[in-house]
């Protein structure tokens, strides 16, 4: 109330003057500006219970431009994204595939959110990303459960790109972020596709894991996974049922990977069974998943991140039966893609690690965080990876 009075106080001459220079300084730097402080002078208005009558509408923004400020959400840290189908395949053929990325951004205080971004794959491997505007623009939340620990709605802006619209942390076991979302394109049958994502929540003190669905990239569910399962990091869902149950891969113990099921999308009350552990030297301290297994001919393709001297990650990958993906066909000896020369450098160095990938016919595209301040884009056929297997 003391900065509403402060601000109150002032002539109307002197708040045309202050409200000239704040458009100066930040009109051309933000999308809807004006109207981002009209939002938050209502919103201000209903806590401190303000008389409207008594401001003016130009006070209204000014007071709106008093409870603002910059954050640039990707300031610190880009990284580790995941890649999936887009819902729109509109003027797509069997040759393109319009996809959607999303990427772990991280800010001041090191906080993480998720951003996405939206291109077109060629069967060849080769792609390209639409345009980005230096606009970006939070996701709004219509209510927050009142014990704060619930479903959390969330909906893109109306007027907003995809490739524009950021999810911000909103629950207090998110306050510390929403790290390395693993999405995938999950087919519930009868062409029913739901998209996806696991990630972890991170309160600042504990991590938790929570899904991400969404059927359309407009509205999204953000929920905790329920069961002892989800008191861990790094879980990626199958795209389907295995046997009629859901299933995932997930790091239970710090160090390897597991094959855990379910019969609810959202309770997972089982440790389950070991899957692999770390067996070459690049991955000796620890292995874990990259993203949900890929489907394929000759069985489940599931990228795999190893932790070795110096904490170097490297990408490898492994074939898991179709039918009983329990049993381990195959696994890479050496890294399928690791960090080299320049890309050893940045915010976390030696590090190279996706969140997921997407094939097209025999064609694979990979995305991944270098460092974690930049992505990259690796592509290669089916076949090759399977060869690089034994």
């Amino acid at each position: 109330m003391k900065l509403i009075d402060d601000i109150a106080s002032l002539s109307e001459e002197a708040v045309e003057a202050e409200y000239a220079h704040v458009c100066h300084d930040f009109l051309e730097r933000h999308w809807q500006t004006e109207q981002m402080f009209l939002e938050r002078y209502a919103e201000v208005e209903e806590t401190l219970e303000l008389d409207p009558e008594n401001y003016s509408e130009l006070r209204k923004k000014l007071i709106g431009s008093y409870f603002c400020h910059e954050y640039t959400y990707a300031a610190a840290a880009l990284m580790n994204p995941s890649i999936v189908p887009h819902p729109d395949q509109s003027g797509m053929n069997d040759d393109a595939c319009r996809f959607v990325m999303s990427l772990r951004a991280v800010g001041e205080g090191h906080i993480s959110s998720i951003a996405f971004r939206e291109g077109i794959m060629e069967s060849d491997g080769t792609f390209r990303l639409w345009p980005q505007s230096s606009f970006a623009t939070a996701a709004n939340s219509a209510d927050i459960p009142p014990e704060g620990d619930g479903a959390v709605q969330v909906h893109r802006h109306p007027e907003s790109s995809l490739s524009n619209t950021v999810i911000f942390p909103i629950t207090e076991q998110q306050a510390g972020g929403l790290e390395d979302l693993r999405l995938v394109r999950f087919d519930h049958g009868d062409g029913d596709y739901e998209w996806i994502g696991t990630y972890t929540a991170y309160s600042g003190r504990s991590i938790r894991s929570e899904l991400l669905r969404t059927r359309d990239f407009r509205s999204f569910t953000l929920e905790p996974i329920l069961g002892k399962a989800g008191r861990n990091k790094g879980m990626a869902l199958f795209p389907q049922k295995i046997g009629g149950r859901y299933a995932m891969v997930g790091r239970q113990d710090g160090k390897n990977l597991f094959l855990i099921y379910s019969d609810d999308l959202v309770t997972w009350d089982d440790d389950g069974e070991k899957l692999m552990g770390p067996k070459y030297p690049w991955e000796f301290i620890q292995i874990g998943n990259c993203g949900s297994p890929i489907l394929t001919d000759e069985g489940w393709l599931l990228f795999t991140h190893g932790v070795g001297a110096m904490r170097k990650y490297s990408l490898g990958c492994a074939l898991l039966d179709r039918d009983d993906p329990s049993k381990v066909l195959a696994r890479s000896p050496a890294p399928v893609l690791a960090a080299e020369d320049d890309d050893r450098s940045g915010y976390v160095p030696n590090v190279v690690y996706t969140c997921g990938a997407l094939k097209l016919g025999g064609s694979m595209l990979i995305p991944y965080g270098i460092s974690d301040s930049a992505v990259g884009f690796a592509s290669c056929s089916v076949e090759d990876l399977l060869a690089m297997m034994e």
